[in-house]
């Protein structure tokens, strides 16, 4: 069974840092691409950033690039997303989600498997 755990959400000041975890387990991932959304209250869920484990290729929302990175760690099966210069506009719920296949990374529709999510709210 697939699953996908993400950690690492709180509360931050505008400016500030966090560091998301996204631990998976249940399969071999290195032919998947991860992905991060968020959704904020009233809002539908957005594409964040994207990474496929196999060849390091990435790709970002346009909001957050510069601000934020996504790595991996292949060895842990973990896929971090380093929120830079946060803003209080990035106050969301932040979920982790896997999939195989790059055309359209940005749909959310496209992704199989989803963690539960990991609260982060960024005060002005």
């Amino acid at each position: 069974q697939v699953q996908l755990v993400e950690s690492g959400g709180g509360l931050v000041k505008a400016g500030g840092s966090l560091r998301l975890s996204c631990a998976a387990s249940g399969r071999t991932f290195s032919s998947y691409v991860m992905g991060w959304f968020r959704q904020a209250p009233g809002k539908e869920r957005e594409f964040v950033a994207a990474t496929r484990w196999s060849v390091g290729a990435t790709a970002y929302a346009d909001f957050v690039k510069g601000r934020f990175t996504i790595s991996s760690d292949n060895a842990k099966n973990t896929v971090f997303l380093q929120k830079d210069s946060l803003k209080p506009e990035d106050t969301a719920v932040y979920y982790c989600a896997a999939r195989r296949g790059w055309d359209r990374i940005a749909g959310a529709g496209m992704y199989d498997y989803w963690g539960q999510g990991t609260q982060v709210t960024v005060s002005s």
